[in-house]
């Protein structure tokens, strides 16, 4: 055991898409594995979902490894591993839903042990298996998951009990946004917004259509090892930033260096940072 300094390492994506039936988890998941990879023959797509993926077949020659029932947790690691030993950079599991609330799955499972509070002693590790696989995993992965409309009892004034409508949740466990590095909630018109961000690429952003942009976005963040990563304070790019006093020297250093920003999110991040703070001490002198 030797403590040393935090280090920014190399990392794999672990990125979440949920969405209602429609919302277009499938091709984002696909557009954006594609920017991550570059080559169609190193992704996967873990198929649950009556073989929607062979309706992506026009956009490259894509793997498809179908599941049918039953969706327990050891057939989603097996099928994880097999995609690894086949050299997958890109692994996506569409969908992560049949696993917890699947014919065969950790709710049904639960059931035919007897539905009791106890019985879950024996399931949980066997979920905790399939989450492994996934944080764990060699390869990129990128995981579908469903939303449906989520009900709760309330009292109204009169103390009677009602069911009101309280948003749409994951039909998954809950706490597997915890697992990811990046969750992107898609809307019925497959615009994405992030709902936990560990890049800071996507946080409080505009909602987007995910693209193979938005994956190359992703490969570059996961690329920027500790010999990439020199945008810290002290660094000559944290240097020429913090000396930009206006929106238009900021706008000269990104012209200036627009091949280097352009593939670098952290320098994006830094430049929006900065232009930030300028905004705010010119609003405050206003």
């Amino acid at each position: 055991m030797k403590l040393r300094k935090a280090t920014r390492q190399k990392a794999k994506i672990r990125l979440g898409l949920s969405a209602v039936s429609g919302g277009g988890k499938t091709y984002s998941a696909l557009l954006i594995a594609h920017g991550i990879s570059g080559d169609w023959n190193k992704i996967a797509i873990i198929d649950s979902e009556n073989s929607s993926a062979d309706l992506y077949a026009h956009l490259g020659d894509f793997n498809v490894l179908p599941m049918t029932a039953p969706f327990t947790p050891e057939k989603y690691v097996e099928a994880i591993k097999e995609c690894e030993k086949a050299g997958m950079e890109v692994i996506i599991v569409d969908s992560i839903s049949h696993e917890w609330d699947g014919k065969g799955g950790c709710l049904e499972i639960v059931e035919s042990l007897g539905g009791r509070y106890q019985d879950w002693a024996k399931v949980t590790p066997r979920h905790q298996s399939f989450i492994d696989a996934i944080t764990q995993s060699t390869s990129h992965i990128i995981t579908t998951v469903r939303r449906k409309q989520d009900y709760e009892m309330i009292k109204d004034n009169n103390g009677k009990l009602k069911v009101e409508k309280a948003g749409l949740k994951e039909v998954t466990r809950e706490g597997f946004e915890y697992e990811l590095t990046i969750n992107l909630e898609l809307d019925i018109n497959h615009n994405a917004t992030a709902s936990k961000d560990r890049t800071g690429m996507f946080m409080n952003k505009p909602a987007f259509v995910p693209t193979e942009k938005t994956g190359e976005l992703i490969h570059q963040w996961c690329e920027q090892g500790e010999e990439a990563f020199k945008v810290q304070p002290g660094s000559e790019w944290h240097e020429r930033i913090q000396q930009c006093k206006t929106q238009k020297e900021l706008v000269e250093l990104y012209n200036k260096f627009k091949t280097d920003v352009d593939v670098n999110p952290i320098l994006q991040q830094l430049i929006s940072n900065r232009r930030n703070q300028i905004n705010g001490k010119t609003l405050n002198a206003a």
